[in-house]
């Protein structure tokens, strides 16, 4: 009898993860190389991921009309972007979904965060990472290799306390 509940209970967790990665809709997994992508800054300036290569790197995927990113955003702020912003080893942008230049820096300064939010004005670089329709509020970390090695959705403060650990043992190797 205590096999078969040790079996329904692995089965039990097996579905919820399986459950949670249909719900998360990326099109991406863990172990992946991160897919290349070019988007421009507000200022103008271009950054292209593969040009990040031997970084940690950090994608924050949002938008202004996302409550959820407002509520997480000042974490990442606070708890990765200003312990780590002079580190050479560590890069942080924000993509903001299909809303233009004005209303990203509105938006920055709405939340008060200093990172870096991108453009992605017909949402192809979310498409990339995740269906469209699938919501925002979304992080994705990639190590110094260019491989994902964690992707979040929604903002739960024990994954977010597990991702600020992540990105600060990467930085230590």
């Amino acid at each position: 009898m205590k096999k078969i509940y040790i079996t329904l209970f692995a089965l039990i967790i097996a579905i919820n993860v399986f459950s949670q990665e249909n719900n998360y809709q990326y099109k991406v997994k863990v172990g992946d190389m991160a897919p290349d992508f070019e988007m421009s800054l507000p200022s103008g300036e271009n950054i292209k991921l593969s040009s990040l290569r031997g970084k940690v790197v950090m994608l924050q995927f949002t938008a202004s009309w996302c409550g959820v990113c407002r509520k997480e955003m000042p974490h990442i702020e606070k708890d990765i972007w200003q312990k780590h912003k002079n580190n050479p080893n560590f890069a942080l942008y924000g993509i903001d979904r299909e809303e233009p230049a004005e209303t990203v820096v509105k938006f920055a300064k709405a939340t008060g965060v200093t990172y870096p939010i991108g453009l992605d004005p017909k949402a192809d670089i979310f498409g990339t990472f995740a269906e469209k329709e699938a919501g925002i509020t979304r992080n994705v970390i990639i190590d110094k290799d260019g491989k994902i090695v964690m992707l979040t959705r929604l903002f739960k403060i024990e994954e977010f306390n597990e991702m600020v650990s992540l990105i600060d043992s990467l930085l230590e190797k």
